[in-house]
């Protein structure tokens, strides 16, 4: 059971573009369990046991402006930077993650596409519409192929001088309350990425005995969602839906990913946030004899709360590194975006099994605060699903890995903005996105950090010792990827490319961690300085390499246990970001 509490005062908040709107939003949405709170836990989990979104938590989002959030500044909303759109939507998945892709997300990534390929009267109807407080649909999902998004049985053929649409998608986010629709469609029968298209549709102008949407029973992940399906029948459609050029369905929708992978990744960490945070809750009203609710003697639950921590430190690192890249190094983020977004379900889902312990029977509490618990714990698995799901990353990063292997110890390693939450940013652009680059300057870094490092201490030692184990271990994917004969459409990919690009994430991972911590600066999260955190997240990276890990001092975990209790007492948030947070 966790004693009570003697905090030092806290660091000041990073600045940050979007941090103003950020605790701006988390002041609208209050302390989530207070009594009464129409937008508190109570009312949330009432509206997901209706399979609904919360109307007054939808109304909090427009009266916030919400919906500019997804509109380029040009066009009159107010995006210009990825990370800011990180910040601002953390507070919504910290308390609802279906209501942060019911009512954001999936709008966002409809409008990526729109805002990458459209035309500039597309660009200005769909900016119109979304002002306005509209929302967009994307329908990707392909159920019928495993969610094989270019095997598409949606096809869009030419006939008396238009497009005719015949096919059904059955799982579209808000197709039945949306006012613009993306639609991803074969139109062409040859095999290779110019098949498919990708369309623009006002829903509301298709003629009703062609185009039909209907609602799906709820699931059991993300219940609030509005998972509706859409049947075309032959339907006509304006030759000027065409998203970019015909066959450039492909290509775009591969980037799009880049923006859509990274930041849905990065937002649902702020979900497990809660999930850490109810945990402690429970440990601090429930001790051993309390009622046989926990299982979990106080050294264990001390472990599992303090694990769970560095779990969320070191995922947090690579998706705030990956939504930095976009930025900075937008070349290089079709695989940083995929890399983080495989590591979700093998980390956040682990994480939230893992918190269970803690909470024992209570974890089928369904009210409260604790009963958010069981609402995340269904709803960030589902996150990872999908045309972007683990397999579809992997996909993503196997073509490059003998590129990418050959210039791993001869790249220019990344700046410190990279490493720097909230440090300024050049303004977003979505044209600089591209496929693939062959260089990977995250790596780079990870060579150069471990020749630097300092041990005058043990935790220094251990953390300069494990540093050098991922060295090692990058030196030996090299040499392994390279042994292995080259990937194109004319061979099978072998299961071994699927476990060397598994252990590239966790590699990557750690070289955000070093990297983060490297240039994390006292002033302003002392935490963040100390080498602890970023000795411990390195471990826990080695034991899931199965690697022979370099013994962790004792004063790191206790480090780490120490913040978890700070930051509880203090209500701050368990990302790197240490967001002051209400109640």
């Amino acid at each position: 059971m966790v004693n009570a509490l003697t905090t030092a005062p806290r660091p000041p908040a990073r600045p940050a573009a979007g941090e103003d709107r950020a605790a701006q939003l988390e002041k609208r949405f209050g302390d989530p369990a207070a009594p009464g709170n129409p937008v508190g836990y109570a009312a949330l989990l009432s509206a997901d046991r209706r399979a609904a979104l919360s109307a007054d938590a939808e109304d909090l989002l427009d009266d916030f402006g919400m919906h500019l959030e997804y509109v380029p500044r040009a066009l009159g909303g107010r995006f210009t930077c990825a990370e800011t759109l990180l910040r601002v939507m953390r507070p919504v998945f910290r308390r609802d993650v279906s209501l942060g892709m019911g009512y954001g997300m999936s709008t966002f990534m409809a409008a990526s596409d729109v805002w990458m390929a459209g035309s500039r009267r597309q660009r200005d109807w769909l900016a119109r519409l979304l002002i306005g407080r509209s929302k967009a649909a994307i329908a990707q999902h392909e159920t019928a192929h495993t969610n094989d998004f270019v095997r598409s049985q949606v096809r869009a053929v030419h006939a008396d001088g238009r497009l005719r649409v015949t096919g059904a998608k059955t799982i579209v986010n808000n197709a039945r309350r949306a006012d613009a629709l993306v639609l991803f469609c074969r139109t062409d029968d040859r095999v290779g990425s110019g098949s498919h298209s990708a369309l623009l549709l006002d829903p509301r102008t298709l003629p009703a005995d062609r185009y039909r949407a209907g609602s799906r029973r709820p699931s059991v992940g993300l219940r609030g969602a509005h998972l509706d399906s859409i049947d075309f029948d032959d339907c006509p459609l304006p030759e000027d839906a065409l998203l970019g050029p015909a066959g450039s369905g492909v290509p775009t929708a591969l980037r799009s990913f880049q923006v859509s992978r990274t930041l849905t990744a990065a937002m649902v960490a702020a979900a497990v946030d809660t999930s850490l945070r109810t945990a402690v809750l429970v440990d601090r009203i429930q001790g051993p004899g309390d009622g046989g609710l926990s299982p979990m003697d106080p050294e264990a639950t001390a472990a599992t709360l303090a694990n769970s921590f560095v779990n969320l430190l070191f995922y947090d690192c690579l998706a705030v590194v990956a939504t930095r890249a976009l930025h900075l190094y937008p070349a290089e983020t079709s695989v940083y975006s995929a890399a983080v977004k495989a590591l979700l379900p093998r980390v956040l889902s682990e994480t939230m099994y893992d918190l269970a312990t803690v909470l024992g029977s209570q974890i089928y509490t369904r009210a409260g605060t604790i009963g958010v618990f069981q609402k995340h714990i269904r709803d960030v698995p589902v996150i990872s699903l999908g045309h972007a799901g683990t397999v579809a990353c992997q996909a993503t990063i196997i073509p490059q890995l003998p590129s990418l292997a050959r210039g791993w110890f001869s790249g220019e390693p990344a700046g410190p903005g990279l490493f720097r939450p909230a440090a300024p940013l050049p303004p977003f652009d979505y044209t600089a996105l591209v496929l693939a680059s062959g260089r990977d300057s995250l790596s780079a870094t990870l060579i150069e950090t471990a020749a630097a490092l300092p041990a005058r201490n043990p935790v220094e030692r251990a953390l300069r010792a494990l540093a050098g184990q991922f060295v090692d271990e990058l030196d030996d994917l090299r040499a392994r990827i390279l042994a292995l004969p080259p990937v194109n459409e004319h061979t099978p990919v072998r299961p071994a490319w699927f476990a060397l690009t598994d252990r590239y994430v966790l590699v990557l991972a750690a070289a955000a961690v070093l990297g983060v911590w490297r240039h994390s600066r006292d002033d302003l999260d002392p935490f963040l300085a100390d080498p602890a955190w970023a000795t411990a997240a390195l471990h826990r990276i080695a034991r899931r390499l199965g690697a022979p890990a370099a013994d962790l001092p004792p004063e790191c975990m206790a480090r780490v246990h120490q913040e978890v209790l700070a930051r509880f007492g203090d209500r701050r948030s368990y990302d790197l970001y240490n967001t002051p947070l209400p109640g």
